[in-house]
């Protein structure tokens, strides 16, 4: 009898321990990994157009063809997006607000997409407690809910960010048109490098390329941008078509394999870096290693 109870409670051991972690999760949630795979993108970034009084330009225009004005801190980071999107999911609530549900099934179902993106709602509406937080129009999320509705995943009706700018063209100049964040966000180049190294005390820093001396060429330290900088300004100008804080430079991103889209990918990359805070005012080329991608792919 003794024995029996012995091999029933190691096979339920064994069972237990094999069973896949995502099952033994609260609430059948999934881990951290996938959550942050399948976090629909914010879309947009904090502190546009700041009209002095805490307010800024949000991601959706109202009524009246203007964005809809949104606290300054809005859209959050994309780190304390994903950290507490987590947390949320990872309970089956909203931490901030127990009494709103959280669910964020995996599928590529228009239900469980939409399911995501409530969540994403959720977590942003009550980042900082119930129902203080950040407001949905600060992203993207109604435009990607309406792509998710029409069954396309593209965003095809533009925010603010691209409002009466041309569509994005292939490496052949031909319209695609407006690219969806997550295609953008899944091609974008790797910037490749981080700031901050090697601090100088005068502002400079190491860049990610050596000069004839064979030093690292110094750069800003604030080169290269946080990522979720980099990924706003990049779908920004993309969907755009052109770079916005240039607009007589032309962008394109095309979205296929060969070399030459690849470059002209890099190319989009480089453009947005080199115009991040206006007209020529950015982060030098070298302060990545985008360049020496470009000239392998040449080669």
């Amino acid at each position: 009898m003794k024995l029996a109870t012995l091999v029933s409670l190691a096979t339920l051991l064994s069972s237990v321990l094999s069973a896949p972690l995502v099952a033994q999760r609260q609430n059948g949630a999934p881990d951290a990994a996938t959550i942050t795979q399948l976090a629909p993108p914010l879309g947009f970034h904090s502190g546009v157009n700041p009209t002095g009084t805490g307010d800024c330009d949000g991601a959706i225009d109202g009524a009246d063809g203007k964005p809809i004005k949104i606290p300054c801190s809005c859209p959050p980071a994309q780190d304390v997006y994903i950290s507490q999107l987590i947390a949320n999911v990872q309970a089956g609530k909203a931490l901030n607000n127990p009494t709103v549900s959280v669910t964020f099934p995996t599928t590529d179902s228009k239900a469980d997409k939409s399911a995501r993106l409530n969540a994403a709602s959720v977590t942003l509406q009550n980042l900082n407690g119930p129902g203080k937080g950040c407001p949905v129009v600060s992203t993207t999320f109604p435009l990607q809910q309406k792509a998710i509705d029409a069954g396309t995943d593209v965003v095809s009706t533009q925010s603010n960010l691209a409002v009466n700018q041309p569509a994005p063209a292939d490496a052949q100049g031909n319209s695609t048109g407006v690219l969806d964040v997550g295609t953008i966000e899944s091609l974008a180049p790797a910037l490749g490098f981080q700031s901050g190294i090697n601090p100088t005390g005068t502002g400079d820093c190491d860049g990610a390329v050596n000069g004839a001396d064979g030093k690292p060429i110094k750069i800003p330290c604030a080169c290269p941008p946080p990522q979720d900088v980099y990924i706003n300004a990049l779908v920004k100008n993309v969907q755009a078509g052109i770079a916005v804080n240039n607009p007589s430079v032309k962008v394109t991103f095309p979205t296929d394999n060969s070399n030459q889209s690849q470059s002209a990918r890099i190319t989009a990359a480089l453009i947005t870096l080199q115009n991040l805070n206006g007209s020529g005012k950015g982060c030098p080329a070298v302060s990545t290693t985008l360049l020496a991608r470009q000239k392998a792919l040449g080669a």
